[in-house]
């Protein structure tokens, strides 16, 4: 993965083309005032205004184009589409645009966020291809270039690392990824692996991934040496046949997306370093492929944790929650001041709010707030889910302490994420059960991989913790 940035603002020159944005009901005005000059035109082209709409404008000789006008729509596209101006950018033609209109901050924010998002290309399987030209965009005044960078960037990486099949993004590549990322930013990290992690107390991290010639592993990056504590845990299955209790063909299909945790915590920890935000960064990934061999776990496995608790294997395939569970109990032996986890741990969250929002668990309405500002601000939706502690007992089978895969029929998410709960103490907790895939091309989203709740948590994170915003 590169760690050289692709995203870019333009430089405010004189020969920077007006995009003018408009609303159905702001469109009137433009053909009778500045956009008189092509109301003919526009008239006969039919434009009015829809979200995402757009049509070039010719320059006065005929021989070029002077600038474009794009739609806003109106509230309720607006509601129903995200970054739905970002529809317009793939028309419109190389080179140097600023945007014109009556825009928000919100709006403007939006516009150049999905503006940048919209340049992502995952091109590595397909070297020969020619480069696309893209338009690039001024800053527009009031926003902070940096942060819009960061944020494009931290989405190029976690896209490309859920993006890359397992063949090429085993454990030992996504460690390589941590490790990349580290030494751009001066962190550290170290690694436990294969027959060490069951020496040093990570025994489901070892049950899971100990099928696969490639070592499973715990990566463990630090950051930072003032401010609050702030641990990220990352779901790093690099890939999920399922285990012996084996997916069909078609629910394997998606499964190299199954370290889509881990890829979005890794761009949440890049925004985190490249803004200088002032807390003390941990990232924990274990990485493990859950593949099949004679030494996989096995059904009506009991599996001790690193906690103490015993886990009663009912399913193979529900393995993300094992080893998250190590990762978390040794994340609260530091004690960090708040612990996020972020896996793709269950379909019951997918049947629950779908693809495009990202649920998520906390019992903290201070972190429940602030996320939702975030959520707003970053243009990234996440949805609360409960923490029901009536459905505790269904993830007791009594043969062990817990079932990792509790035949209730309900509630899959809550009961997996209660199960999670468990391995935490003493700290502020908030977990997410993304998706972390686009199902179909979506204006600043193409199809595939995709990072979920990330901004809405780098937004959250000053209010959260308690810092300013640089180091």
């Amino acid at each position: 993965m590169s760690a050289a940035p692709r995203f870019a603002f333009s430089v405010p020159q004189a020969d920077t083309r007006p995009l003018h944005v408009l609303r159905p009901d702001e469109l009137a005005d433009f053909l009778s005032g500045p956009g008189k000059p092509w109301a003919g035109w526009l008239k006969a082209a039919g434009f009015d205004a829809a979200l995402g709409e757009v049509r070039l404008l010719p320059a006065p000789d005929g021989k070029g184009v002077a600038g474009a006008v794009a739609g806003l729509g109106n509230d309720a596209a607006r509601r129903r589409l995200r970054f739905g101006l970002a529809k317009a950018v793939p028309a419109l033609p190389e080179g140097d645009w600023r945007l014109e209109g009556n825009l928000s901050t919100a709006e403007a924010f939006e516009a150049a966020l999905g503006w940048l998002l919209s340049g992502y290309r995952f091109d590595r399987y397909r070297p020969g291809r020619k480069p696309v030209p893209q338009p690039r965009l001024v800053c527009p005044l009031g926003l902070d270039p940096a942060r819009l960078l960061a944020m494009a960037e931290a989405e190029a990486l976690t896209r490309d690392l859920i993006n890359t099949p397992a063949e090429d993004l085993g454990p030992d590549a996504l460690e390589a990824a941590v490790e990349a990322l580290a030494k751009r930013f001066k962190a550290k990290v170290k690694t436990v692996k294969g027959a060490a992690l069951l020496k040093d107390g990570f025994p489901m991290i070892h049950a899971v991934g100990r099928a696969s010639p490639r070592e499973p592993r715990l990566i463990d990056l630090h950051w930072g040496k003032k401010g609050p504590k702030l641990t990220l845990v990352g779901k790093g299955v690099c890939f999920d046949t399922g285990g012996l209790n084996i997916k069909p063909s078609n629910g394997m299909n998606l499964m190299k997306k199954d370290m889509g945790g881990a890829a979005t915590v890794l761009g949440l920890a890049q925004m985190i370093m490249e803004l200088g935000l002032k807390v003390q960064l941990r990232v924990l990934i274990p990485a493990v492929e859950n593949v099949i061999s004679g030494n996989a776990i096995k059904p009506k496995d009991i599996l001790t944790s690193r906690k103490g608790l015993t886990v009663e294997v009912n399913d193979t395939d529900a393995e993300g929650r094992l080893i998250l569970a190590d990762a978390l109990a040794f994340a609260c032996e530091d004690k960090p001041d708040v612990l996020i986890s972020m896996a793709t741990l269950t379909g019951a969250a997918r049947v629950a709010v779908g693809p495009d929002l990202a649920p998520y668990y906390t019992d903290d309405a201070a972190i429940v707030a602030a996320l939702e500002a975030g959520a707003v601000a970053g243009c990234d939706p996440v949805w609360r889910l409960p923490f029901h502690d009536a459905y505790e007992s269904v993830i007791e089978p009594g043969i062990a302490d817990l079932d990792n895969a509790p035949g209730y029929g309900f509630a899959g998410s809550v009961t997996a994420a209660l199960f999670l709960r468990r391995f935490v103490q003493d700290t502020r907790y908030l977990h997410f059960d993304i998706y972390g895939h686009t199902p179909s091309d979506q204006p600043a989203r193409p199809k595939g991989g995709v990072g979920q709740g990330a901004r809405a948590v780098l937004g959250a994170l000053p209010a959260v913790l308690g810092f300013a915003e640089a180091q």
